[in-house]
């Protein structure tokens, strides 16, 4: 039996203790005590995983059973006889951070007294026989003067390392000038006398209290982090509190990135030494991780792409499938820039490598890069390797952050030019996938961006009204290909929709825009903005559609722009514009929508719409035109994705930009 004794446990009153969560009553605390001391020395990580459920520590609540368990942990910790010490004592480690970052209200009043009166048990854990142990108590030291006072004695490199990490932490957070200065001091003199792995994590640790240090030790993170030779040295010793194994140097290169985050031009620098460093020396695992960080950095800093582009050029040739897998996404997402390299990259298009953890082929990004620089070598198959992913399933799984096959309707509404050689493809799949398909509507969305072009499309289409699944989508589609889809104008009014009064508006509107009677659609999207209230007050966009044949209703409009939420006073500005023909005071209402962008904020949804509203309007201040200068030349991603559509759509929001700045 470890630890503790079961009459201890036994004589604390449990049943008038309270617990965090109802589905662990203080009784299941006692069980989960009692059984790991009575498996003592055989039990495992999964035996203490009740314990954890018990503590409730995703709560941020600290409650009385926590505090009457509290010792008896410790005591389990602490016992050399005790199995699975280490996870108990991640467990004191997470409960100590809880009870820190709780509201001190929703702390058991007991508690931090009964912590002070384990404190010199828990301190003793951190010279505890077992390195285990000792590493995964670092976070219960408290203070700079006990974790120096560990440094000097601790001679395990597992341990010493992530002990040097927690020192750079320690110091961060003293507000005093000493402790600070004994850590620079520490921290110095690994990097000029100990291993190049404890050099780089004595850069880590600088870091926490002096940014700067990594832009300084630049070289030196390159050097170690390129050296083959020291590669496996990281998985030797870098571990770090609470994970259960050692980080690689891919790992440690990721990490290290993040340290420049205020210093974008020394980031851009030490991912572009890395491979190069990388492609001297054949070091695929360093190419693949530092080619990872280059996308991290591209897809927010458009300026990282000059850089950037001859390097992923060059990697398309290489040996390996993951590197070619990456060169080729990243070529993708720069677009147009990567025009030089369609050569190279059509010679990939059959090309079946893959990446073990990322979606698609080498040739499927290949495809993709070959349609955004304009390459009609792209078009033969594309729609049915787009499709590929989903045939037989109806969503793909990928992380929204790595690199990753582009959505089908991210493709080709982008491809109007070649609406021709496609539709074909598009329409058999709409005919053979239409009823219930999982791409229906992307490929309706497609057409509908298509516009005119996309009329051969039209029985298609046509088909799909009967089907509430997609009928609004549909009509989306036949308005778009305009007088094309006259023909269409019956079905149209007639197509089933869901019962709700603005599906029905909707469907009048579309019906007047496929030559059906304008003025029934008007006094019914009409009578609707008079009469209805907020939040919504009606279809306001809608009625815009409409000219000046609906000035009529102005007054109520300008009543919406004026008492509407921003996205409802930003189209309301709009249909006022349209119903009146005055640029004021639709101008400066949409105008507001431009200087929140420049003031940091992320509305890039609204922001598009005030630039398309401004360049339909033909005028633009001198103040928003100096703000759009500002934005255009700034050095970030005009979105909030982070992944390829972050491209996409910062080219929309510049090319936009463009087209006002244009205006006399």
């Amino acid at each position: 039996m470890a630890g503790i004794a079961l009459e201890a446990l036994d004589d604390v009153p449990w049943e008038r203790l309270e617990s965090a969560l109802g589905h662990h009553p203080p009784k299941e605390m006692r069980r989960t005590l009692r059984r790991l001391a009575l498996k003592g020395g055989a039990a495992t990580e999964e035996d203490c995983y009740p314990l954890f459920d018990c503590f409730a520590l995703g709560t941020e609540r600290v409650a009385s059973v926590a505090t009457a368990a509290l010792p008896f942990v410790v005591a389990l910790a602490g016992d050399p006889d005790m199995g699975a010490r280490a996870t108990l004592v991640q467990l004191l480690a997470s409960s100590s951070k809880m009870a820190a970052d709780a509201d001190p209200g929703l702390v058991d009043a007991e508690w931090q007294e009964t912590w002070r009166a384990q404190r010199p048990r828990i301190r003793a854990l951190l010279a505890d026989p077992l390195p285990e142990v000792r590493r995964e108590a670092l976070p219960l030291g408290e203070g700079v003067g006990v974790l120096l006072e560990r440094w000097h004695a601790e001679t395990d490199p597992t341990v010493r390392l992530p002990l040097l990490l927690a020192l750079g932490t320690a110091a961060a957070g003293s507000a005093q000038a000493g402790p600070v200065d004994r850590v620079r001091a520490v921290v110095a003199e690994v990097l000029r006398t100990d291993s190049p792995v404890m050099r780089v994590a004595a850069v880590h640790a600088w870091a926490a209290f002096d940014p700067q240090a990594s832009v300084r030790e630049l070289d030196l993170l390159v050097e170690v982090l390129s050296d083959p030779a020291v590669r496996p040295q990281f998985e030797a010793i870098w571990y770090v509190p609470d994970v259960d194994r050692a980080f690689t140097r891919e790992d440690v290169i990721s990490w290290t990135a993040h340290l420049f985050e205020g210093a974008p031009s020394t980031a851009l620098s030490f991912v572009v030494q890395l491979i190069g460093a990388a492609h001297r020396n054949g070091d695929t695992p360093l190419c693949r991780a530092a080619l990872d960080e280059g996308w991290k950095l591209l897809v927010v800093l458009p300026s990282a792409a000059s850089a950037l582009l001859p390097l992923a050029g060059a990697l398309l040739a290489e040996p390996d499938d993951g590197v070619r897998y990456r060169a080729a996404h990243l070529l993708a997402v720069l677009g147009s820039r990567a025009a030089p390299y369609a050569d190279a990259l059509a010679a990939l298009l059959d090309d079946p490598g893959e990446d073990e953890f990322l979606e698609g082929t080498v040739g499927d990004h290949a495809r993709w890069a070959l349609t955004r620089i304009g390459d009609e070598r792209a078009l033969p198959g594309l729609v049915e390797r787009l499709y590929a992913p989903y045939r037989g399933q109806y969503s793909r799984g990928y992380v929204s952050g790595d690199p990753r096959l582009p959505e089908v309707e991210d493709v080709l509404t982008l491809l109007r030019a070649h609406a021709q050689a496609l539709l074909p493809a598009v329409r058999k799949l709409l005919r053979d996938d239409g009823v219930g398909g999982s791409l229906t509507c992307c490929f309706l969305e497609v057409l509908k961006a298509w516009g005119p072009a996309a009329a051969p499309a039209l029985p298609e289409v046509v088909a799909l009204l009967n089907d509430t699944r997609y009928s609004l989508h549909a009509i989306d589609a036949l308005v778009a290909m305009g007088p094309a889809a006259k023909s269409a104008e019956p079905a149209v009014r007639r197509c089933t929709v869901l019962d709700f009064p603005g599906n029905h508006r909707k469907v009048a509107w579309a019906a007047w825009r496929l030559g059906g009677d304008r003025d029934m659609a008007l006094r019914l999207i009409g009578e609707a903005v008079l009469t209805e209230g907020e939040p919504h007050y009606g279809p306001v966009g809608l009625l815009g559609d409409f000219g000046p044949a609906a000035s009529r209703y102005a007054d109520r409009v300008r009543h919406v722009m004026e008492h509407g939420d921003s996205w409802l006073r930003l189209r309301a500005a709009i249909a006022l514009w349209s119903l009146t023909g005055e640029p004021e005071p639709t101008g400066s209402v949409v105008e507001d929508y431009l200087f929140l962008i420049a003031d940091g904020g992320d509305a890039y949804g609204s922001f598009l719409d005030a630039l398309r509203a401004l360049a339909r309007i033909g005028t633009v201040s001198p103040a928003a035109r100096a703000t759009l200068r500002t934005v255009r030349g700034s050095d970030r991603r005009l979105s909030t994705y982070r992944d390829y559509r972050a491209f996409i759509h910062d080219e929309e929001i510049r090319s936009a930009i463009d087209d006002v700045l244009a205006l006399p």
